[in-house]
């Protein structure tokens, strides 16, 4: 087993049936925190009008996987 960091990215805007979602993986804490502050640096960079009428939250969540060919080289694996 392995862990893994998942970056959650939640959005909700009016008049949508239910909220959207978009996710990533990646391979060190470190690595999901700097993409997560870079999405809501994003974000927060955005006019208010944009902001009125979308709100969003994001999480680095640790998980326990299976080896991801993908990652064993950046784990040294």
């Amino acid at each position: 087993m392995m862990q893994i960091f998942f970056l959650l990215m939640i959005m909700s805007m009016p008049n949508e049936p239910s909220v959207r979602y978009h996710a990533s993986i990646y391979p060190t804490e470190q690595e999901c925190y700097q993409a997560l502050d870079k999405y809501i640096n994003a974000y927060d960079s955005r006019p208010q009008d944009f902001k009125d009428k979308m709100v969003t939250k994001a999480f680095c969540i640790p998980f326990e996987s299976f080896p991801i060919e993908k990652f064993k080289k950046d784990i040294g694996a």
